[in-house]
């Protein structure tokens, strides 16, 4: 990075790539190898001042002060992704380690794309409309917007076949533009957001990414889980070092499975007897095929009758160990196990 930017400084004020044109002998006393190493061999170009308006380049290059371009106008046109790719495929393996950049991982043709990558529909998946798999169904903002890049891809390319005009063949082409852009981000400075038929933004990959509840931070690095309770926590000197308050009614949320055998075949019983609502009690019986029996929903529960195998998901009770940590958990000492203690209150 850093030898990339002294090169970006080195270059800033050159807007000739100069030739040797005018070099000679004199100027180096003779000597041959001193000449080899001043000469570069530049190509005579001039450097154009690049300027980004909306979604486009606009290159000027402007004329030498000399007698003979005296009252010449500095010429403005447009740089298009083709010529930018074919100035940075032109540059040579040892240029880009000059530059500081990568032949294996960063090669600058490789930023402008020629070929768009589709997500497959995990990404972007449909949702049905009436909650059933045979009714309509509405597909997601990606797949509208890849349908747009599709429609306005296939109007450049019938523009081109037809012959169209070069004022029409722009602005299909500046829309194809605009679709690309506005799928990728949809909250470029200056530029108008792209709408559902609602009227809702669509919402870009970009969008989708960043912030806390983008796809890094709000589903990867971090995500809400089951078997978990949050509270805020306050000191009790009737507990010990090793136990920690828990709320009863995060104490009827919580629950373990514990497996039915002929030591404690008594006690679950009676948990399932007491219910999902009553502590200490139990949620689900879970049948040695994997069945799922709901307790809130079972008039009689009383009446199942546990078998050895069977698993009871009971709430905890005292004497549970748990994982209990506090935010920031930066180390592994913020995540230590306590016994739990069931509290009449709502606060650990």
């Amino acid at each position: 990075k850093r030898r990339f930017d002294t090169i970006w400084r080195l270059c800033k004020p050159k807007m000739v790539c100069d030739s040797d044109a005018n070099v000679n002998d004199e100027d180096f006393n003779g000597d041959p190898k001193e000449a080899a190493k001043r000469s570069h061999g530049g190509c005579g170009n001039t450097q154009p001042e690049v300027r980004q308006t909306a979604l486009q380049l606009w290159g000027t290059w402007k004329v030498p002060k000399d007698e003979d371009n005296e009252g010449a106008t500095a010429e403005k046109r447009q740089i298009t992704p083709e010529m930018a790719l074919n100035v940075f495929r032109s540059i040579s393996t040892s240029e880009i380690f000059d530059l500081g950049l990568s032949n294996d991982y960063a090669r600058p043709d490789w930023m402008i794309i020629t070929v768009l990558p589709v997500p497959p529909p995990p990404v972007r998946p449909s949702i049905s409309m009436d909650g059933t798999s045979q009714g309509m169904r509405g597909e997601d903002d990606l797949t509208y917007k890849l349908g747009d890049i599709i429609r306005a891809n296939g109007n450049v390319r019938q523009a081109q076949q037809e012959g169209s005009p070069a004022h029409i063949l722009q602005d299909f082409e500046a829309l194809l533009q605009y679709h690309v852009a506005t799928y990728m981000d949809n909250d470029i400075a200056g530029q108008p957001q792209a709408l559902q038929k609602s009227g809702r933004p669509v919402k870009s990959i970009r969008a989708r990414l960043k912030g806390k509840e983008g796809r890094l931070r709000g589903n990867l690095m971090g995500k809400r889980v089951d078997f978990s309770a949050r509270t805020v926590i306050t000191g009790d000197p009737n507990l010990s070092l090793d136990e920690v308050g828990v709320p009863r009614s995060i104490a009827r949320t919580l629950t373990y499975p514990e497996t039915v055998t002929p030591y404690n075949i008594g006690k679950l019983h009676q948990l399932v007897q007491n219910g999902p609502n009553d502590h200490p009690g139990a949620k689900y019986v879970i049948r040695a095929d994997g069945t799922r029996i709901d307790l809130r929903h079972h008039k009689r529960a009383g009446a199942i009758a546990l078998e050895y195998g069977w698993k009871v998901e009971r709430h905890i009770v005292d004497g549970d160990f748990i994982i209990f940590n506090r935010q920031p958990s930066l180390h592994k000492e913020s995540m230590m196990g306590h016994r739990v203690r069931v509290m009449p209150y709502s606060t650990s």
